[in-house]
């Protein structure tokens, strides 16, 4: 049965559909028929409203930490922190151009560079991942010169590439916290908050720990 045609009153047969398409999409399922059915009464009914309606709000994801390779792990996308030119470097960067495969190097050439605190979505090529997100953090210069919003804003942007993709897991690095010199325990509480307070269709977000230290970091944020 297709979506409900524009219609002057719900017939049973309506209110029905409803009720069984809100039961499968959401928790709350019967209490949400009065919101959709008594304001609607003997008014035209839109297709679009009734889709906006079934959809469930998102949910938030599950954050959790591991130690290990961000170039190995099995997501729909991994985060590259990248530099501005997106051609490659050292660190993260380096070691994900390299397991993605020459392919990726090539495409990027094509973004022409992003600005700190941006975002862009590649394919993962030869990666286990079928996404790359790359965005470029701030190199920490003491913490008053912009740097903690521009590295919220790197992982907003990266959800909202995810979003983009229809990505429902992602792995992260500790941006900036490698050779750009942000304090982990800095770095990693912004991570935290700023994904715990972003609306997202992501279910799993893993941070991805280079060494125990850092691990440590993430798991005492995650309780």
């Amino acid at each position: 049965m297709g979506w409900p045609a524009k219609c002057d009153v719900f017939t049973e047969r309506h209110r029905t559909w409803i009720a069984k398409r809100i039961a499968e999409k959401t928790q709350e399922g019967k209490l949400e028929i009065d919101r959709l059915w008594e304001p609607h009464t003997g008014s035209m009914w839109d297709e679009n409203e009734t889709r906006k309606m079934l959809t469930p709000p998102p949910r938030d994801p599950e954050l959790e930490a591991t130690l290990g390779d961000i170039t190995t792990e099995v997501v729909d996308a991994i985060v590259n922190a990248a530099n501005t030119s997106l051609l490659g470097g050292g660190g993260v960067d380096g070691a994900i151009h390299k397991a993605a495969g020459p392919e990726l190097k090539e495409f990027c050439k094509s973004l022409g560079g992003r600005a700190v605190g941006d975002a862009k979505c590649t394919p993962g090529f030869d990666l286990q991942a079928r996404w790359v997100i790359h965005t470029v953090g701030p190199q920490w210069q003491g913490g008053d010169q912009g740097e903690p919003d521009q590295l919220a804003s790197c992982y907003r942007e990266c959800l909202a590439r995810a979003d983009d993709v229809e990505a429902k897991s992602i792995a992260f690095p500790a941006i900036s916290a490698g050779i750009y010199g942000y304090p982990i325990q800095l770095s990693a509480a912004i991570a935290v908050k700023t994904i715990q307070t972003t609306p997202t269709n992501v279910r799993l977000v893993r941070f991805i720990a280079f060494n125990k230290t850092t691990f440590d970091v993430y798991k005492k944020l995650l309780g």
